[in-house]
């Protein structure tokens, strides 16, 4: 592993956390592929000389999330929508919960800065099992990406048009960070 060992906090002040969804159904091209930013979150990632001995952890306020951006779609999307997406999520999907990640084990990945993490994520009141890749860059850049099946946590994907469209069942999670070097 490439980083120092020690302590790093990581938020909206040093990276981004970001949600990305797929649309399906027979009226998929009336929808919009989104992007969304989560915008109140922290983290901790706790190095040690041993994978085995280090911990990573994430706390979300799943009622920040906000939309960044729409692609596709017939019509593009507009403030108002945004705004509707954002509330929809915090209300019917997340039902106003937090999110939170704690690590179960943290072992080095297929690459000499990359680690595997596995772990815990709490996700609109249902635990379950998770794996996220990071690649942790000597300059102190970290990335990180995990694919979550809602359905896994008791999520209905949401549907609209009749269930013409709807959200695909699995998003990508991703984060991009500076550590302190």
């Amino acid at each position: 592993m490439s980083i120092a060992r020690g302590r790093y906090t990581l938020g909206p002040e040093s990276g981004e956390l970001l949600v990305h969804t797929g649309r399906q159904g027979g009226a998929k091209k009336a929808g919009h592929d989104l992007v969304i930013e989560v915008t109140s979150w922290s983290a901790t990632l706790e190095v040690a000389d041993d994978p085995a001995q280090s911990s990573v952890t994430l706390s979300a306020d799943g009622g920040s999330l906000r939309v960044r951006e729409g692609t596709g779609g017939i019509i593009e999307l507009g403030d108002d929508d945004k705004r509707g997406i954002a509330q929809t999520i915090d209300e019917e999907v997340l039902r106003r919960g937090g999110i939170e990640f704690r690590s179960t084990l943290v072992e080095d990945g297929p690459g000499t800065d990359q680690l595997r993490v596995r772990g815990e994520l709490e996700l609109g009141g249902t635990t379950s099992p998770v794996e996220i890749e990071l690649l942790l860059a000597q300059d102190g850049h970290l990335t990180g990406e995990a694919a979550i099946k809602q359905t896994e946590w008791g999520i209905k994907p949401y549907t609209t048009l009749f269930g013409a469209l709807k959200v695909a069942d699995e998003v990508k999670v991703t984060v991009e960070a500076q550590l302190p070097v």
